[in-house]
């Protein structure tokens, strides 16, 4: 029997704040061992809006957990005057690795962004969409309502949370 191999591509931005919404934070380790173990993705991409130099040290983190990350194209002077938005950077290299790539099964998206959505249909008709897993049940799009139950599913369940996440923030004093 063939070996499922998928691949991912996850919306960072969203992904962290779908889930500091819900006060808890993923532990980047577990998180793509689970994504391997129960979605067997074989390449996970986190996609950043641009780089922070404040922020190396999650770079790296997510690069020793297995993680390919990609950060979006800027001119440095609008740097801070734009939102980070890495939408048309995902369904760009999603759509030149339909093109350009035959070595996987199926794709998997992380990100409860309705941006998505007339990808996922696309991915859906041809066959090739795994999942998207949406990091905020309360955040997740209403234009995903009409797909499947057997293609979403929320990263906020307390049983994924404790398998996949660090758990509450700590509140700080006064």
């Amino acid at each position: 029997m063939k070996h499922e191999t998928n691949l991912a591509f996850i919306d960072g931005q969203n992904l962290h704040y779908g889930t500091r919404e819900n006060n808890w934070k993923i532990d980047f380790r577990k998180f793509r061992t689970y994504l391997k173990d129960k979605y067997h993705v074989s390449e996970a991409y986190y996609f950043f809006g641009y780089i922070d130099e404040e922020q190396q040290p999650l770079y790296a983190n997510l690069q020793k957990a297995g993680f390919i990350v990609t950060f979006r194209e800027h001119i440095s002077s609008l740097k801070g005057t734009k939102k980070g938005n890495v939408d048309t950077e995902i369904v760009f290299e999603v759509m030149k690795t339909l093109i350009e790539r035959k070595d996987f099964d199926a794709i998997l998206i992380i990100s409860g962004d309705g941006d998505y959505k007339k990808m996922v249909d696309y991915l859906m008709e041809r066959g090739v969409f795994k999942k998207i897993l949406f990091p905020n049940r309360n955040a997740a799009s209403s234009l995903y309502k009409s797909i499947s139950r057997a293609y979403f599913d929320y990263l906020d369940k307390k049983t994924l949370q404790k398998k996949i996440g660090y758990g509450p923030h700590k509140k700080r004093g006064p």
